[in-house]
């Protein structure tokens, strides 16, 4: 049976609620929402309900069902009661006097039914499976909220205070509407959704002068690799851009969120030792339709420069990075280098992989008694610190997570070992972290190396070294001495 899809307006519109539990609340709550006169008739209520009316929001009948409760003066009438012949009285004395009715859980007792709703108001979105499955219905809500971000209502407060003064300037409709989507993918959108009206506000009115273009940039995590674990602010980020700039740690999997129209730009940089796509667990490229633009071993200053080159052009520019833009990402060089042309710039933080790796093998990166720090390093530059950072990093009640530590593990493993690290020292190399391809190569200080070399790794991959790198295997002890109890564990 087709429903089609509308907004009522109840208030002051009679309406009977037949049921006093925790249903009949569910529906209470959206009635009181929509200042309707409320009657509930049920022998008992639920106490929220009982507060209702003693706050005034509705009045209570405390008895049974009777037909000449529904009369042509209501304008909806819903039966949330787990008695089949109440809600089948219900339905007919509804007919009988052409009043709207629901009938909770009885698809055939409905002339109209209440969707699953998302409530960003005054945005809301209501979805119907039609009545054949209200769990899907459900569902299908709650893959609609992560999508929408909670101050999303916030929009049509800025376009309410804009309203007036967008239609005096721009009297052709389409110069209005045009308007009103590059504010809604523009910073001015985002400083409102943060609940920085004032600025946003200023920012539109900056656009409806034509005294500053759109553009803008965004600096987004990507994450470690997994692409569920983006954040949802930077999953909006990709859905917006006009351009999206990409680094070879990011999962193509993220660029099918992408715009259609949206151009797709390959940043990668090439390392001290390169690494062939193919093996990272990525694949050989991005299943989207969208016109890549690769630029193959791009440096810095060209990607500085491209991304200033198109925001200053009006475009919302995505920098998509692994990981986390500020944490061996030079996030911050390209940060300084859009405030330089003054263009502000926003941060969408993302899960770092040196974190990601060590939670998905298990591993706390402190621990009381084992680690009362962490120090994340990068592999590109540590070799060549001073003997007096050597020296702290050599220290034994802390972890150390090391970037890009796979070609120059053997040099770290002999500065770390100069400076008093013990031989024994826990480690373990995580490739292809957060990825069905995760491995781990667990070793100590002293046989790492080795380890590392004769499992021939090839994909991006983070070192850890300390004590904590034993949890794993004691927890895992642990959980076979409390299946077998009273066995010895290895």
């Amino acid at each position: 049976m087709f429903y089609l899809p509308l907004f009522h307006r109840l208030q002051g519109a009679q309406c009977l609620v037949v049921g006093g539990g925790q249903t009949a609340l569910r529906k209470l709550r959206w009635l009181v929402r929509a200042e309707a006169q409320i009657t509930v008739i049920a022998p008992q209520v639920d106490p929220e309900i009982q507060r209702m009316r003693d706050a005034g929001q509705l009045r209570i009948e405390r008895t049974g069902f009777y037909a000449e409760a529904v009369h042509g003066q209501l304008r909806l009438v819903i039966s949330a009661t787990n008695a089949p012949e109440v809600s089948e009285a219900v339905f007919v004395a509804a007919l009988k006097h052409g009043v709207l009715v629901n009938c909770v859980d009885r698809t055939e007792l409905c002339t109209i039914i209440f969707p699953a709703i998302i409530d960003r108001l005054p945005i809301l979105v209501a979805v119907s499976s039609m009545g054949q499955s209200p769990t899907l219905a459900r569902s299908v809500r709650g893959w609609i909220e992560t999508r929408l971000p909670q101050g999303l209502g916030r929009l049509a407060e800025l376009a309410g205070r804009l309203r007036i003064q967008v239609k005096q300037g721009l009297p052709n409709v389409d110069e209005r509407k045009a308007y009103w989507d590059s504010v809604f993918d523009s910073s001015a959108a985002d400083k409102a959704i943060q609940g920085d009206l004032k600025a946003a506000v200023a920012l539109a009115e900056e656009m409806l002068d034509g005294q500053t273009n759109s553009g803008q940039i965004l600096l987004v995590g990507a994450g470690p690799g997994d692409p569920d674990l983006i954040t949802l602010r930077g999953l909006r980020a990709i859905q917006t851009a006009d351009v999206l700039m990409y680094d070879k740690l990011v999962n193509p999997a993220l660029l099918d969120y992408a715009r259609r129209d949206v151009e797709l730009v390959d940043v990668g940089k090439q390392g001290p030792r390169e690494e062939v796509v193919g093996a990272t667990g990525w694949g050989a490229a991005a299943s989207t339709p969208n016109k890549i633009r690769p630029t193959g071993t791009t440096m810095q200053a060209a990607i500085n420069q491209r991304m200033v080159d198109e925001a200053m052009g009006g475009k919302k520019v995505v920098r998509l990075k692994g990981g986390d833009p500020f944490i061996f990402g030079r996030g911050g060089e390209e940060l300084l280098v859009a405030a330089e042309h003054g263009l502000e710039v926003a941060v969408v933080p993302g899960i770092t992989a040196g974190m990601a790796a060590a939670s998905y093998a298990g591993i706390p990166l402190t621990h009381r008694h084992m680690s009362q720090s962490v120090r994340f390093l990068t592999g590109h530059r540590v070799v060549d610190a001073e003997n007096v950072e050597w020296a702290e990093w050599a220290r034994d009640d802390q972890t150390l997570v090391i970037y890009m530590g796979l070609v120059s593990l053997p040099k770290i493993q002999k500065r770390l070992l100069a400076a008093g690290r013990a031989e024994t020292t826990p480690a373990v190399l995580i490739e292809n972290a957060t990825l069905t391809g995760q491995r781990e190569i667990y070793g100590t200080l002293k046989t790492l190396p080795e380890q590392v070399e004769a499992a021939q790794i090839t994909g991006p991959s983070v070192i850890i070294v300390g004590e904590v790198v034993d949890v794993p295997k004691q927890a895992e002890k642990a959980r076979i001495a409390a299946k077998n109890p009273g066995q010895i564990p290895l």
